[in-house]
Formats: C-alpha cells, structure tokens, sequence
C-alpha cells in the first residue's frame, strides 16, 4: 500500500539558457555535484526518455527506483518512484519501498525575463519531508551555480 505523500515545491530563476539549465538537471557530471546535497556520490543510471527506468544510487549501491513518466527536453521531467535500492538490491515491496512508490518529481523549466525559471515538486513520505525539502534549499542554489558558470 502506497503511503500519502507531501508535497516539496522549490523554484528559483536563474540566469542561464533553459538548455543549459537542463544539461545541468540531467546530465554527468553535474548531476554527481548536485545530487552531493542529497547524497555523497550519488548519480543516475538512466536515458532519460519517456518510459525508461531511472535509478538514482550512491556509493553504497543505495538509493531509489523510478521510471521516467514525462520528458519534454528543455521543458519538462517527470519522474515516478517504483521503489528503492539497498545494497545493489532492488526492491518494490518493503515498507520503505511502499513510502516511496507512487511519488513523483518533476522539473519544469520556462523561459523568463532575464533567463530561465525552474520549477521542483516533490511528492515524498511524511518522514522524509523536512530532509528532503531542506536538501532541495540546497540543490536549488547548487543547479543555480552550476548553470550560470
């Protein structure tokens, strides 16, 4: 049973091409420094295409499952958890696994007065709320940086 989620909405303007922002959201090696400020060496194993499966780990071989259910280049991502990854393992039906499954993130980037406005929500478990929203103030200002240089 999927648990209910919250929702996290981040969004910042930043003063760069939309193309250059989504180079930055979606690909090596700037997802390592950003994805930094959720968890040390975490990256992503994906094509980023509509239905293909995403999985976000770290150096542990931890981390979580999804598969890409939107993708609109330099305009709109989407992705939906299906479940988690511990120790290399893939797993759908644990507890933890069922607090993420049916959650989504999603990146929407639009163009705006003096650049590109990204937009962030995050629907995640109660008890991973104020870490992940927290994590997200951080990796804000981090896509930020990493697009305006």
């Amino acid at each position: 049973m999927e648990t209910a989620k919250l929702l996290i909405q981040k969004s910042i303007l930043i003063k760069a091409p939309k193309e250059k922002v989504w180079d930055v959201l979606f690909t090596d090696p700037y997802i390592r420094i950003w994805y930094n400020e959720f968890s040390v060496g975490c990256y992503a194993v994906t094509d980023w295409k509509l239905g293909s499966k995403a999985v976000f780990k770290d150096d542990s071989e931890s981390g979580l499952i999804g598969e890409i259910v939107a993708s609109q280049p330099n305009e709109l991502l989407s992705i939906e958890y299906t479940g988690v990854l511990q120790g290399g393992v893939e797993d759908f039906e644990s507890e933890m696994a069922n607090q993420m499954k049916g959650g989504r993130e999603t990146y929407k980037i639009s163009d705006a007065e003096g650049g590109t406005f990204l937009e962030v929500d995050l629907d995640i478990a109660p008890e991973y709320f104020e870490m992940m929203s927290s994590a997200w103030d951080n990796a804000i200002v981090k896509i930020k940086e990493l697009s305006e240089n």
